[in-house]
C-alpha cells in the first residue's frame, strides 16, 4: 500500500453500507440471511459452483455442514459493523469474508457469523469454533505458531485516537505519562507494551469499549489500526480526532487451521487473480472515503 491512511477523512462514515452484489443467475446479499433485504445494488461477485479442493479439512467441514462459520468483528466502522438497528453487518472485512465464501460456493444465506474478540482468535480457529477469521487480524509469526493466514488482503498502521479538544497529545510521542486502552491480545498493545515503558495501558475485550472508556474521560487515547480509529472519528467529530502518523505496519490476513495449506493457496489465488473484484469490494466500503490504496501481494509461505 503505498498511499498513507492518514488520507481518509470523515467522508469514511459513509463506508458503513449494506451492500448487495448479484452474479450471473446467482444473486448475492450481503445483508444477513433473513434481514429481507432484497435490494439489487452492485455486483461485486458470483458464487461459485461445484467447486472442489482436494486436501482441505476446513473445506470438508464446510461442505458437509452445507455452510460456513466466519469469525468477524462488529464493532468496527467501515471494516467490520454490526447495525444493531437493522441487523446488516457491513463493511471491508465483511465484504472480504463473503467473497471467499461465495468462491468456495457458499451464498449469503450459507453463512453463520461469529464476533470473536481480539484476544480469542487463535483458540476459535484452533477449536474449529470458525471455519476462518476476517477481522483486522494481522499477521504475525508468534501467531503463525499457531494458525495459518492467507493474505495479506489489506496494510494499514497502527494509530492514536484522542479526544477532540485534546492539544497534549499529537503523536506516539507524547505518550509517556499517559494512559492508552486498546483490545487484548492485540498487536497494538503489545507494541505499546514492549516500546513505550512510560505509558500506561487499559484493556478491554474489544475497541468500542475503549472509545467509551476515552470518552469518559478514563483513558487518554486509543490505539489500534489507523483505518479503524478513523471510522470512530467519522461517526463522532466532534468528540473524536486522529492524530499523527502511522508508526507501525500491520498485514491484515485471513486467520485459517495452521495446516490447511489447501485452503490457504486457494484464498490467495482468489485474491491474485481477483484484483478486479477486491478493488469494486475497497471502492464500496473504505473507498467511500475518497482514497485510493493498492491491493498488497500476497505473501505464501
Amino acid at each position: 500500500m503505498r498511499k498513507k491512511l492518514t488520507l481518509l477523512t470523515a467522508g469514511f462514515a459513509t463506508a458503513a453500507l449494506a451492500l448487495t452484489g448479484c452474479g450471473g443467475s446467482t444473486a448475492i446479499s450481503t445483508a444477513p440471511a433473513g434481514s429481507g433485504d432484497t435490494e439489487t445494488g452492485s455486483s461485486l461477485f458470483e458464487v461459485a459452483s461445484d467447486v472442489t479442493l482436494e486436501g482441505s479439512p476446513t473445506f470438508d467441514k464446510m461442505k458437509e455442514a452445507d455452510k460456513v462459520i466466519i469469525g468477524v468483528k462488529e464493532d468496527q466502522p467501515g471494516l467490520g459493523f454490526l447495525d444493531a438497528g437493522t441487523g446488516e453487518r457491513s463493511g471491508f472485512d465483511i465484504e472480504i469474508a463473503r467473497w471467499i465464501a461465495a468462491s468456495l460456493g457458499f451464498s449469503a444465506d450459507k453463512i453463520d457469523y461469529k464476533a470473536i474478540p481480539s484476544a480469542n482468535r487463535e483458540s476459535a480457529i484452533v477449536n474449529g469454533d470458525v471455519d476462518y477469521y476476517v477481522g483486522t487480524y494481522s499477521i504475525t509469526d508468534k501467531r503463525k505458531d499457531q494458525v495459518g493466514f492467507a493474505g495479506p488482503y489489506f496494510v494499514t498502521g497502527q494509530g492514536l485516537l484522542v479526544e477532540a479538544d485534546n492539544s497534549d497529545i499529537k503523536s506516539e510521542d507524547d505518550l509517556a505519562g499517559k494512559t492508552v486502552c486498546s483490545a487484548t491480545g492485540s498487536t497494538p498493545i503489545q507494541n505499546i507494551k514492549d516500546n513505550f515503558p512510560d505509558t500506561k495501558t487499559t484493556e478491554f475485550d474489544t475497541y468500542s469499549q475503549c472509545v467509551d472508556a476515552l470518552k469518559d474521560g478514563q483513558v487518554d487515547a486509543v490505539t489500534t489500526d489507523q483505518a479503524i480509529l478513523i471510522g470512530y472519528a467519522a461517526q463522532d467529530p466532534d468528540a473524536l480526532k486522529v492524530v499523527g502518523e502511522p508508526f507501525s505496519t500491520e498485514k491484515y490476513g485471513v486467520g485459517i487451521a495452521k495446516d490447511d495449506t489447501a485452503l490457504r493457496e486457494f484464498i490467495n489465488t482468489m485474491f491474485t487473480d481477483g484484483g478486479e473484484t477486491w478493488t469494486k469490494i475497497y471502492d464500496a466500503t473504505l473507498g467511500e472515503s475518497g482514497t485510493k490504496v493498492d491491493q498488497p501481494e500476497v505473501e505464501a509461505y
